[in-house]
């Protein structure tokens, strides 16, 4: 399918709607909010996008990549009220980044694996933005905690810190899981846990596996699969609290073989 060639108008009818939403007249509800209150909505409309992803349902997608457009179009016209800045400036931002970014194709740079465009990104955003804290500050803390563990190792492994392949990691794994059947007080037992988590994060790490979408997958299983449960148990007149763990058991392993 070709690009669309009214991507450009259809942007600008959007900043214009938003504009005019948070105008004098326009609506109450779009005029109150502010930088926090729509936070939630930006991560919101993030993870509708991962779900049409994963449905690979791509009418759904188109509207959800909509609903996620929106979000940086009302952040920029607050500031823009503000003063700060302006659609148009983001948008120079990223156009100049990816052009800067890309040597290799608008320059003359060369790169011929996708590791060598890795290498050479990080290479260019280490000069334009010279670290003057430590390697770990950029990351975001706000990010969920899956994320967050997946670029706090991919970091320092790029700083030489890692394993040097994956059975260390999975023997790390081993020992982990030990430490947990050993710990005693919630708050050891907490600490053992979250050590475990970040071993597999460098397992799905090892594999070029992203960890958040691994367990937003297996989250899509579970569910599917225990509605399966269900149906079959109201079928036979009960919930799951009235029905045995045997019959529970014998639905889920049927669930398995509709998947």
């Amino acid at each position: 399918m070709e690009q669309s060639p009214t991507a450009g108008p259809e942007f600008d009818r959007l900043v214009e709607i938003m504009r005019r939403l948070r105008a004098p007249g326009g609506c109450p509800w779009d005029r109150e909010q502010n930088f926090d209150t729509i936070k939630p909505y930006l991560l919101e409309e993030a993870y509708e996008v991962l779900d049409a992803i994963d449905a690979r349902d791509w009418p759904a997608l188109a509207e959800e990549l909509g609903d996620l457009l929106l979000q940086p179009v009302f952040f920029a016209q607050m500031a823009a009220e503000a003063g700060h800045f302006t659609i148009a400036d983001s948008l120079r931002a990223i156009n100049e980044k990816l052009i800067r970014r890309h040597p290799h194709v608008f320059a003359a740079g060369d790169a011929k694996t996708a590791g060598d465009v890795k290498r050479r990104w990080e290479e260019i955003k280490a000069e334009e933005k010279p670290r003057k804290t430590g390697l770990l500050d950029g990351i975001p803390r706000a990010l969920p905690a899956l994320v967050e563990a997946r670029q706090i190792s991919s970091r320092a492994a790029g700083a030489g810190f890692d394993w040097e392949n994956v059975e260390q990691v999975f023997e790390k794994l081993g020992e982990e899981v030990q430490e947990l059947r050993n710990a005693a007080g919630a708050d050891s037992i907490e600490g053992e846990i979250g050590d475990l988590l970040f071993v597999i994060v460098n397992i799905a790490r090892f594999f070029n596996l992203d960890p958040e979408q691994a367990l937003r997958k297996t989250n899509a299983k579970f569910r599917r699969r225990f509605a399966h449960v269900e149906r079959g148990l109201e079928a036979r007149g009960k919930s799951p609290r009235q029905a045995t763990l045997g019959e529970i058991e014998e639905l889920w392993q049927d669930s398995k073989r509709h998947d």
